[in-house]
């Protein structure tokens, strides 16, 4: 097994999954159903073994399978970077979610040091033409893979600008009382920052060191400057205080997209040429990342395959099986994962009066 895989995964009282227990081999595998039968609930449970929300961004009281709404408990057997393990998330009485790894408590961010999670979902298919904040989650998601330890500075930072806007709308306008916030959102904004722009490196030698079936695309990343940003805050408390939040800093960053070989911005392409460039930043990313950690991580590829003509899916597949990674993925038609043949495992999802059910 050369990358990152999923063993065994038990799923209890997870969305349509009153009780599932599927066991892997670490090949891909297409997982086939009708849609609502369950699939992408499946793909979800192994989204929330990284750190954050999950595929859905769903609370953790979304989740619980209904009526019942007893909470709901996934449980794994992850062979990761350094050694297999067994992970466990929960959330059960309106509680946050919680995290076990070989039987300790433990963080979200340890999960993305034990293992690399990354998804491409129908959602994000209008990633290039929705508002800024789309494309700033996606290069979030992006940098924690690269980087677990994104997450706290992106942690610092919205808590510290959360309690400069409280003050904001409070009309403080005692500077003592900003100082200490503006210097914290300033430290965190330009680790943010650092970490966004050395993913971004990443991607970009990951694609061009690449040949690939799929267009190349060249990210950059616009918006505010964190390099002054202490400065900058308490230029523009004024401005901030009659809008009543802060109006610069990492926060109100975009990525810009271009498909390279046509010089087109990626929110000018068709809608098949856009659904080819997150592809294609996708395996980059499981490129790079399998070159800086020795392993490729787990893909979850939502309906992907419904997208693409024959020719498309088959180089998918064949780029999937050179990584080594375990791609699971979600088709309503077995025959979407013909060209996959021997080299994967198929799972069937089947509706039972409500239920979801899972069979080889």
């Amino acid at each position: 097994m050369s990358g990152l895989a999923i063993t065994a995964l038990s799923l209890s009282h997870f969305r349509s999954h009153k009780a599932a227990r599927l066991a892997f081999d670490g090949r891909p595998v297409a997982i086939v159903g009708p849609n609502g039968a369950g699939k992408t609930n499946i793909l979800e449970a192994v989204s929330l073994l990284s750190p954050g929300r999950g595929l859905r961004r769903a609370g953790a009281d979304e989740i619980a399978r209904k009526p019942e709404s007893l909470g709901w408990k996934i449980t794994a057997n992850l062979h990761g970077f350094d050694a297999d393990h067994q992970v466990e998330t929960w959330a059960e009485g309106g509680e946050a979610r919680a995290v076990r790894i070989d039987g300790k408590l433990a963080t979200q961010t340890a999960l993305g040091r034990i293992a690399r999670v990354l998804w491409l979902v129908p959602a994000m298919d209008r990633l290039w033409i929705e508002a800024a904040e789309g494309r700033r989650r996606f290069l979030d998601r992006l940098t924690l893979s690269f980087t677990p330890d994104h997450a706290e500075a992106v942690l610092a930072y919205e808590k510290a600008m959360r309690d400069r806007n409280r003050l904001l709308k409070d009309q403080i306008t005692d500077p003592h009382w900003y100082g200490a916030l503006e210097s914290q959102m300033a430290q965190a904004g330009a680790q943010i920052t650092a970490n966004r722009e050395a993913a971004l490196a990443r991607l970009h030698a990951a694609q061009a060191d690449a040949e690939t079936a799929f267009p190349r695309a060249d990210l950059t990343l616009i918006g505010e400057d964190a390099a002054d940003l202490g400065p900058a805050l308490a230029d523009n408390r004024r401005r901030d205080m009659a809008a009543g939040r802060t109006l610069i800093g990492p926060h109100r960053a975009d990525l810009a997209a271009m498909f390279t070989a046509k010089a087109t911005p990626a929110a000018q392409c068709s809608t098949g040429e856009q659904k080819a460039l997150l592809i294609s930043l996708i395996l980059a990313n499981a490129r790079a990342l399998s070159a800086d950690l020795g392993a490729a991580p787990i893909l979850l590829l939502d309906e992907v395959a419904a997208h693409l003509d024959t020719a498309r899916r088959a180089a998918l597949y064949d780029e999937i099986c050179a990584l080594g990674a375990q791609a699971l993925m979600t088709g309503t038609e077995a025959n979407l994962f013909d060209s996959l043949g021997a080299r994967g495992q198929t799972l069937h999802v089947s509706d039972h009066q409500g239920q979801s059910e899972v069979s080889p």
